[in-house]
């Protein structure tokens, strides 16, 4: 019953992933680009179908053995463990990564040289199946038009594992141990689907009221436009 309230809950205030439906066609081309891409030198995927992105994103955390990172770095060879903190305020040190498909072409998008004060964004699940999303930057950040060109990095699933625990769980998953990417991905912000929906915050709120907040704040921006 805590479940199906939160879930409910989760539904009201967030944003959940447009549905994905994958034919036999795209599947075909999903694989023929992903497997010739892990062969290149560079392991640049060239990006050339009419679909977005984030559908092939989702191809490939659903059939692969991969997870997923957004980075403005375009350059990546090696991933290290650093210190950082995860979703519930602990330290460790780790290499963050995702099965969700949208999450990390935030990160990829997001120029941090822009932040300023904090940001709250997230993919969570009550059940570990279906995501909701919030993303929320304060107005300073806003201003300083904070978007960029990324990277999505393609990284071997083996050494990472999904940390979340709880009745809200976070589709973040860490591993301790170097590793090299499997291929990777240029990414715009036009490939963010919930671009038109990144709300403002004010850095020193709680983040409770960002999150019940979230979805009225994006509404209002869109409105306002």
């Amino acid at each position: 019953m805590k479940t199906v309230l939160m879930n409910t809950l989760l539904r009201i205030i967030f944003y959940p992933l447009p549905k994905i439906s994958i034919s036999k066609e795209e599947e075909h081309a999903f694989n023929h680009l992903f497997e010739s891409s892990c062969k290149k030198a560079d392991k640049l995927i060239a990006y050339n179908l009419d679909i977005p992105k984030y559908k092939f994103l989702y191809f490939l955390s659903k059939n692969k053995r991969v997870v997923l990172h957004g980075s403005n770095n375009k350059d990546i060879h090696t991933f290290e463990p650093r210190r950082q903190t995860l979703f519930n305020g602990e330290m460790t040190t780790a290499i963050f990564a995702t099965k969700d498909p949208m999450w990390p072409i935030f990160y990829a998008i997001l120029d941090k040289s822009k932040i300023v004060g904090n940001i709250r964004n997230g993919s969570v699940s009550t059940n570990g199946k279906k995501y909701f999303h919030f993303y929320s930057l304060t107005k300073p950040t806003l201003i300083n038009m904070p978007w960029t060109t990324g990277m999505i990095y393609l990284l071997p699933e083996d050494t990472f594992i999904n940390i979340s625990k709880g009745v809200i769980k976070f589709n973040e998953w860490v591993s301790e141990r170097s590793v090299l990417p499997i291929a990777k991905m240029e990414i715009e912000p036009s490939d963010f689907y919930f671009l038109n929906k990144v709300a403002s915050h004010r850095s020193d709120e709680s983040v409770i009221k960002s999150w019940l907040l979230y979805k009225v704040r994006s509404l209002i921006k869109v409105v306002s436009k």
